[in-house]
């Protein structure tokens, strides 16, 4: 696919994302209504949620009608050559309880993988965006990611799953981490853990049991600004996971998170 045509896919998933996050602006800070549960009694979803995944399709079915769309909140619809990935609100806990970290993903793909990403901060007003032959920015400025080849001086990311059980066995994993690194952040939203890092806010990130929509825009935007992203393998105790950071720092980070 041409450049152009990346672009005007990116221009897509900018307005999508928009029309997402003007939904979450006009409800965060409220009471919110419609909260149920998903997974467990601490993975929820809102009427917030579902606003923001309608925005987004609602602009999809005007501007890409014969594409697939697969969505955290409404599944997989349509058979296309290209799909849109969409997580309408990641972060949906500190939505809920007042924490103005969270975000808007939206990302395009084919079988090769992502073509063009967005990701907006309503709060912050910012807007994380990339195409596969393009250059990562943030508000339309070209965005880098560290350089840094110290772990011991790097900042990093994580998250953890909702599963107790799960959770124990990715605290042991903090644990061997943590005395390593200059210091461990869990900010609670995938889509911009990865998108801080591609900016050089956190020197790298890592991950596991997340979905599609977790990742789908966010690791495009943090590979276009100089980042390795590695993919941690499932295994009998832990799912499929992943790894973003500079060169400098892959090799060490990846042995000490896969074990």
């Amino acid at each position: 696919m041409t450049k152009f045509q990346q672009r005007e896919l990116l221009d897509v998933a900018l307005a999508a994302a928009r029309a997402a996050a003007a939904e979450l602006q006009s409800r965060f800070g409220r009471r919110q209504d419609g909260v149920r549960t998903k997974s467990g009694p601490t993975d929820p979803v809102s009427d917030a949620d579902l606003a923001a995944e309608a925005a987004i399709r609602a602009v999809l079915a005007d501007r890409r009608p014969d594409d697939a769309i697969l969505g955290e909140e409404g599944g997989s619809t349509g058979a296309g050559e290209l799909r849109w990935v969409v997580d309408p609100l990641d972060g949906t806990v500190n939505f809920l309880l007042g924490i103005p970290t969270f975000g808007v993903s939206v990302a395009c793909e084919d079988a090769a993988g992502a073509l063009a990403a967005v990701v907006i901060d309503p709060i912050r007003d910012e807007c994380f965006a990339a195409t596969r032959s393009g250059t990562s920015t943030l508000n339309g400025e070209p965005i880098h990611g560290s350089s840094r080849d110290d772990l011991s001086m790097a900042m990093v990311a994580t998250g953890f799953a909702y599963d107790p059980t799960l959770r124990a066995r990715q605290a042991a994993v903090v644990a061997r981490v943590l005395p390593r690194v200059r210091d461990i952040r869990r900010a609670g939203a995938a889509s911009l853990d990865l998108c801080w890092s591609a900016c050089g806010r956190y020197d790298a990130y890592y991950e596991r049991g997340l979905h599609a929509w977790d990742l789908a825009a966010g690791s495009l935007i943090a590979s276009r600004a100089g980042l390795e992203i590695r993919e941690l393998v499932a295994t009998d105790e832990q799912p499929d996971g992943v790894v973003a950071a500079p060169a400098g720092l892959i090799d060490e980070l990846f042995g000490l998170v896969a074990g």
